[in-house]
């Protein structure tokens, strides 16, 4: 049925009102609106937003299938809220040219619960000595606008202005991974106070700083635009601040986990918590709220990266990095932000949806919950509480950090161009 009567909505935590969906298209808003010939969705006073943006996402596909793919991590994405995800570079093989990006594009396409996009790697093979076809990758059928060797820094300095400056002509962005690598030699944690106490190799935080404070004053000698992926600390943030406060053209994005959790977590040795960049202090998390509050930070991206049972049940020391993020995301939004009074419920549709699109050009997405717009929509019970439970995930892994903790918030539906992916909480 291509007409769906979303009745007694609060848009964006406003004031309830109807909906009405016709042919993908947003076609009619107030009260009182005629369901006749529409599937009618009660809406109960839930909160409607624009469908969700995620510009850092790790599908795996190609060749970590194991751990996801396209299929699979879209429907996470669908079970999310989410309409669209940026996919990450860091594939087998890497994301590098324009026949990878169009690949994870196509299965997008053909497979996918939300758009995908990909992001292009910046160097080949993410090897940091090369550029990748950067050209070629924006003018493919893929049209990239985002390119990030995401999961390494490009620390080479000439490397990345030259990076910088070719993106300039086609009006992309380079997404770092501010990571110095030779100041994280066989880290493993946060340094600080914890990492001490358990003899673990310590992550500094100047390691994060230097390299974005040297990205910001490339951006700014360049012209160009730098996105700065998971941020995490206190000093992170005023560098970019101060940036702002210049005029450079830096964006920047912090994810779930480093809103909620702290490096205190480490001391159980639960791999589930090794991360990159690790989790930080109290400290840093509090900062990482107001900056996001501010919109010192723009946006919220989940980093969303799902491993194999076997490479996250183990040792702390072997264990992969990363954390599974698409389909708790909102809900430890709306514990850290929304609950706690820093945002409301406007103010998570622009970090969530609105300024990821905006950054990632991400066409139809973003848009205004109004009449004439693409139904790309988001329907969120935000009164219910429960536990997370990692077997009922659509993500192929379940490396969560909130396995059995108590999160708000649950996303019920989620429509894409006026098509139901998620019906009452159950995929389509």
């Amino acid at each position: 049925m291509s007409k769906i009567l979303i009745r007694g909505a609060k848009v964006l935590g406003g004031e309830p009102q109807d909906v009405l969906i016709d042919g993908g298209t947003i076609a009619q808003m107030g009260s009182g609106l005629s369901a006749e010939g529409a599937e009618v969705v009660e809406a109960d006073g839930k909160v409607l937003l624009p469908g969700l943006v995620d510009l850092h996402t790790h599908l795996r596909e190609p060749g970590r299938e194991d751990s996801e793919t396209v299929l699979t991590g879209t429907r996470a994405a669908a079970s999310g809220g989410y309409t669209t995800v940026f996919a990450m570079a860091n594939t087998f093989p890497v994301a590098d040219t324009a026949g990878v990006v169009e690949q994870v594009w196509r299965l997008g396409k053909e497979h996918g619960y939300c758009d995908v996009q990909p992001i292009g790697a910046v160097t080949v093979g993410l090897e940091g000595r090369k550029l990748a076809e950067l050209g070629a990758m924006h003018e493919s059928a893929a049209g990239v606008t985002v390119f990030s060797d995401d999961g390494k820094c490009v620390h080479d300095a000439v490397i990345m202005r030259r990076a910088l400056e070719y993106v300039k002509a086609f009006g992309g962005v380079v997404a770092q991974h501010a990571q110095e690598p030779r100041l994280t030699e066989g880290a493993e944690m946060n340094e600080g106070i914890v990492s001490a106490e358990l003899g673990l190799g310590g992550w500094p935080a100047v390691a994060e700083e230097s390299i974005i404070a040297r990205d910001v004053l490339l951006a700014d000698h360049v012209g160009s635009r730098v996105h700065i992926c998971h941020l995490s600390t206190a000093g992170s943030v005023e560098i970019v601040r101060w940036a702002k406060s210049r005029g450079i053209a830096v964006t920047a994005e912090v994810t779930p986990h480093h809103l909620l959790l702290t490096d205190e977590l480490v001391r159980t040795y639960n791999p589930v918590y090794k991360v990159n960049p690790p989790l930080r202090t109290e400290r840093d998390v509090l900062a990482l709220r107001e900056a996001l509050a501010d919109g010192t930070i723009d946006i919220v991206a989940t980093d969303h990266a799902p491993h194999p049972h076997e490479d996250k049940d183990c040792e702390w020391a072997a264990a992969a990095m990363g954390m599974v993020g698409l389909e708790t995301a909102l809900s430890v939004v709306q514990e850290t932000m929304v609950d706690t009074g820093l945002l409301d419920w406007a103010g998570v549709a622009d970090r969530m949806s609105v300024k990821p699109a905006q950054i990632g050009q991400a066409s139809g997405h973003g848009r205004p919950v109004s009449a004439g717009e693409p139904a790309n929509l988001t329907l969120v019970d935000t009164a219910y509480r429960g536990l997370v439970e990692p077997a009922g995930f659509a993500s192929r892994s379940r490396n969560t950090p909130y396995e059995g903790r108590e999160l708000p918030g649950r996303v019920t539906h989620t429509w894409l161009r006026g098509k139901a992916t998620l019906v009452d909480g159950k995929l389509t």
